[in-house]
């Protein structure tokens, strides 16, 4: 069965998302902690995307088609005040891979988002956050040729190549690191806290 209205619907979250991102990255505001009207609309799309799933199930690429099995992911993928929501999500994530439902990609990007979350050892290097040195760089990660076997086996590029094109991305974007390293990850740890990613 195909959902033609909720296709759309998910795409349109998406494109809420996307748009007021392009226009922070016009502003030069990117980056800069996290924006309260983004946050909203991050928090709104979490709110409705859960609702269509306990409807039709997980938006799979046979419910909803290409398009909108990727915008769903992606509105999971930002949905990160909603920690319980990303969890019951990997899951039902888990098994439309298994099933050649949905991008196994999407699903290693959203594995290593909430282990990051939580503090734990990404497993693809999909995540990233600015170093001390002021520098785009994974976040913490077990093992680089396990790393790099890992992403090969679902064809993402290598560790270091995806290193190089994030900073150029960066620069482009004009996202700039934190004035003060210390200060931005202390206001991080507080939020997860606040959100429930950590106790």
């Amino acid at each position: 069965m195909h959902y033609k209205e909720i296709a759309r619907k998910i795409i349109d979250l998406k494109n809420t998302d996307l748009e007021f991102r392009d226009k922070l990255i016009k502003n030069k505001q990117f980056g800069k902690g996290y924006n309260p009207k983004m946050e909203k609309i991050h928090i709104k799309n979490a709110e409705i995307l859960n609702n269509i799933i306990d409807t039709i199930g997980y938006p799979t690429i046979d419910k909803v088609g290409k398009k909108a099995n990727e915008a769903a992911w992606l509105v999971i993928q930002h949905s990160i005040g909603h920690p319980d929501f990303m969890k019951k999500c990997v899951k039902l994530l888990e098994v439309a891979v298994s099933e050649n439902k949905a991008n196994p990609q999407n699903l290693a990007y959203l594995t290593d988002r909430i282990a990051v979350f939580e503090g734990n050892h990404q497993y693809y290097g999909t995540q990233f956050d600015w170093d001390k040195n002021g520098e785009l760089s994974p976040n913490p990660y077990d093992d680089i040729t396990k790393v790099n076997k890992r992403r090969k086996s679902i064809g993402l590029n290598s560790l270091e190549e995806q290193t190089e094109i994030i900073r150029k991305q960066a620069k482009k974007e004009n996202y700039l690191p934190p004035s003060d390293f210390e200060k931005n990850k202390k206001e991080l740890e507080k939020w997860r806290k606040k959100v429930g990613w950590i106790k």
